[in-house]
């Protein structure tokens, strides 16, 4: 799979606010389309976009939108810092800049034919999403497609409308746990990692697509492995501290690798010696 280069990497394209909407308490989505007139750029499941508020500054968000309609994209992220909060106070109509995008994709074309394991930690779901979009209009040249998803309590899950729609397809296992059950929540309690155990998939032809906060994904690929998934069938997402989006800050080095550029997909036998050191 490959998108479509912005010729300047360093120049801003005019993009408008096309819709908004609140995911959770804090996380939020931001649905932009070209600003006059221009060409829309293709993107792969797992790149990143840079995106600037003008007069504020721009910040690295992944594309959580279906690459079937690269025309719409999509960004999910929750209020961190100036940026931010800048864009979540953004309406409909306002215009942005977007670089991108940048970035390494989810091996979705490469794993045809193989089961597809997906294993998402709370905002984690959002890089994700494009991937099982993309299998999904597939979904023909795959095997079993899993979605394993977790959040700290069922008020924190994200996309539940399309949640909804996922578990109502009878070719895609969906479950949804949570680390605290509050309110009238009736299904599974526990960290996500608990659920691959007894996921319906083939552990000899399965590629597992994880991302998520760090420990939960180091404990994600131990319990894959457990399974019997090879290390070079693990793909994580990696997002620190990115900046420039094409490797020339260094503000997201990460050993002997650039994430904004060698990643943030990479594959777990790539980094597994790198995320074993602390100091990293």
């Amino acid at each position: 799979m490959s998108s479509q280069p912005l010729p300047d990497p360093m120049s801003p394209q005019p993009s408008r606010i096309r819709r908004t909407r609140k995911e959770t308490d804090d996380p939020f989505t931001i649905e932009l389309e070209p600003a006059n007139g221009a060409a829309s750029v293709g993107f792969a499941p797992g790149q990143f976009n840079m995106l600037y508020v003008f007069g504020v500054g721009e910040i690295p968000i992944s594309i959580s939108g279906d690459p079937g309609e690269p025309r719409v994209l999509m960004h999910t992220t929750r209020e961190v810092g100036v940026v931010t909060k800048a864009l979540r106070q953004l309406k409909i109509g306002d215009v942005i800049g977007v670089r991108g995008p940048f970035g390494s994709h989810w091996p979705v074309e490469s794993a045809v034919g193989s089961d597809v394991v997906i294993i998402a930690g709370g905002i984690g779901l959002a890089p994700l999403r494009p991937a099982l979009q993309y299998v999904l209009s597939e979904r023909e040249k795959y095997g079993k497609v899993v979605l394993l998803y977790g959040a700290r309590t069922p008020e924190d899950i994200l996309y539940k409308p399309d949640l909804a729609r996922w578990r109502a397809q009878f070719d895609l296992d969906v479950y949804v746990t949570v680390d605290n059950a509050t309110g009238r929540w009736r299904g599974n309690v526990g960290v996500v990692t608990t659920l691959v155990g007894r996921a319906p998939f083939g552990p000899a032809n399965s590629v597992a697509l994880v991302c998520g906060p760090e420990i939960m994904m180091r404990f994600a690929v131990q319990e894959l492995q457990r399974r019997g998934v090879g290390g070079d069938r693990i793909f994580i997402s990696m997002e620190r501290n990115m900046k420039c989006g094409f490797g020339c800050c260094g503000r997201c080095q990460f050993g002997p690798l650039f994430v904004c550029k060698d990643g943030p997909v990479f594959n777990y036998n790539d980094v597994k010696d790198l995320l074993s050191k602390w100091e990293i």
